[in-house]
C-alpha cells in the first residue's frame, strides 16, 4: 500500500502542475514556450528560496520530473557550486546538475528524428 500511496502523490503532484499549465494555454494569449520558460524559471525561483525541495521529498517524480524539477536541479546545482567554488559556481553548478538530463534529452530526440519523417501540415 505504500508503493500505490506514493504513485499517487506522484500523479496528482503532476497532474496538478500540468493542469495548471493548461489553463495558460486555454485561457491565456502566453505560448506554450513562454510557459514551458516559465516554468523552469519558476523552479528556478522556487528552488533557490528553498521551498520547492521540500515537495520533490514528498511527491517524487511528481514535483522533480516537470519543468519546475529541471529548474530546481538547476538552483541546487548553483549553490552546490557556489559552496565548492565560490563566485564562479554560477557559471559551471546549474550546467553540471543538468548536464545528464539535457545530454539525454538530446540524444533521444536525434533517435527520434532518425526514425520519424516530418511531414509539412500546410498542405
Amino acid at each position: 500500500m505504500d508503493v500505490f500511496m506514493e504513485y499517487l502523490k506522484a500523479f496528482l503532484v503532476g497532474g496538478a502542475l500540468c493542469a495548471v499549465g493548461q489553463v495558460f494555454i486555454d485561457y491565456t494569449k502566453l505560448t506554450p514556450a513562454r510557459i514551458l520558460v516559465g516554468y523552469v524559471v519558476a523552479g528556478v525561483i522556487f528552488g533557490g528560496l528553498g521551498v520547492y525541495q521540500p515537495l520533490v521529498d514528498w511527491a517524487g517524480a511528481g514535483a522533480s520530473v516537470p519543468l519546475l524539477g529541471f529548474g530546481n536541479t538547476i538552483a541546487k546545482g548553483t549553490r552546490m557550486a557556489i559552496a565548492e567554488k565560490g563566485i564562479l559556481g554560477i557559471f559551471s553548478g546549474g550546467l553540471t546538475a543538468s548536464s545528464t538530463g539535457v545530454g539525454a534529452a538530446m540524444f533521444f530526440s536525434f533517435l527520434a528524428g532518425l526514425i520519424f519523417k516530418s511531414q509539412d501540415r500546410n498542405n
